[in-house]
């Protein structure tokens, strides 16, 4: 059904209007500081990573479907990155960052002359970007549209494209710095991974986890991942372990020696938590990752400066309704002249 301009804004204005009176966000005022009991996740593990990027092409192929984070109408392909030679386009494919065309991305660090894996000095090590899914997330709670969704069963934080209004505040409240907004596109939404929830009913789970052939990302309860996480952390380095392989309960292991883990577990209390959770045997304050993020979620924090911006919106739409109705009536009286 087509929808006017006037009706357009009038909507808005007046959704505004509700929002503002009410003082919090819809979805503030349901969201839980509690994992939810069957929540689900990953567990990334640098130190096994060999960077062969092979969860970034499984990612794109398995959410460029109906339900898929990167899916719009009439999509025949994966949105694949398409800035590479002269008649690769389409093809090529090698992302620098997170993008509205990749959920997740694997980077390199390296140090000296990188001779040795996961050593902070003259190594290297790779690493993973997506998003966390945090417990209690920032993006949701600032959201005035209720575009982002926390699912109250597996956990996963996901995106309802049709009610969004780019206003964007899910880029500025996120400490992780992981939504995108797709600059390029003449319709854009925004990007992020959303944990292959579409995957579910079909019995499947994370396309990264399913594709990594070492165990370095695997997917399972939350419970379940930190406590294989923990356990990581008390093993001895050199001893020799079966790594879980696409998922934590996985009788497939890769059998190798455990690495020197540098500090805890990412994730695990970060902005009050998150489902997805790191290991890596180099800090993750090298690796890019910020470390002075409170633990405890911040949803209460951020709504306190940004729920201010919206007095802004609701003058802006509200003046615009305004201007609209005025000039449309001086045509209408001029027409009759």
């Amino acid at each position: 059904m087509a929808i006017s301009r006037r009706g357009f804004l009038k909507g808005v204005a007046g959704g505004g209007g509700l929002l503002l009176v009410s003082g919090v966000p819809i979805a503030n005022a349901r969201m839980s500081t509690e994992l939810p009991p069957q929540a689900v996740g990953l567990l990334y593990d640098a130190t096994l990573c060999i960077g062969c990027k092979s969860c970034m092409v499984n990612c794109k192929t398995q959410n460029s479907v109906p339900g898929g984070a990167l899916y719009k109408k009439g999509m025949t392909a994966p949105p694949y990155e398409d800035k590479g030679p002269k008649g690769d386009e389409g093809i090529w494919d090698a992302p620098q960052e997170l993008s509205g065309k990749t959920l997740n991305i694997i980077k390199v660090y390296k140090n000296g002359t990188a001779e040795t894996k996961d050593t902070a000095v003259n190594g290297y090590s790779f690493f993973k970007q997506q998003c966390l899914h945090c417990i209690t997330p920032a993006c949701a709670s600032v959201c005035p549209a209720g575009a982002f969704r926390k699912d109250p069963g597996n956990g996963s934080v996901y995106y309802l494209a049709d009610r969004c209004i780019g206003c964007r505040y899910c880029q500025l409240a996120c400490p992780f710095g992981v939504p995108r907004y797709e600059w390029d596109s003449a319709w854009p939404e925004v990007r992020k991974c959303q944990l292959c929830r579409h995957r579910y009913a079909e019995g499947k789970y994370a396309a990264c986890a399913e594709s990594c052939p070492t165990g370095a990302t695997i997917f399972g309860k939350v419970v379940d991942l930190r406590n294989e996480a923990r356990y990581r952390l008390t093993l001895t380095p050199g001893t020799v372990y079966d790594f879980p392989v696409k998922t934590v309960d996985s009788t497939e292991k890769s059998r190798r020696p455990v690495a020197r883990y540098a500090g805890g577990t990412y994730g695990l209390v970060e902005a009050g938590g998150t489902q997805n959770i790191m290991l890596s045997g180099v800090s993750f304050e090298l690796l890019g990752f910020r470390k002075n993020i409170p633990n405890s979620d911040l949803p209460q924090l951020t709504w306190h400066y940004i729920r201010k911006i919206l007095w802004v919106f609701a003058g802006v739409f509200a003046g615009g309704t305004a201007i609209y109705e005025f000039t449309h009536r001086q045509e209408k009286e001029g027409s009759h002249d």
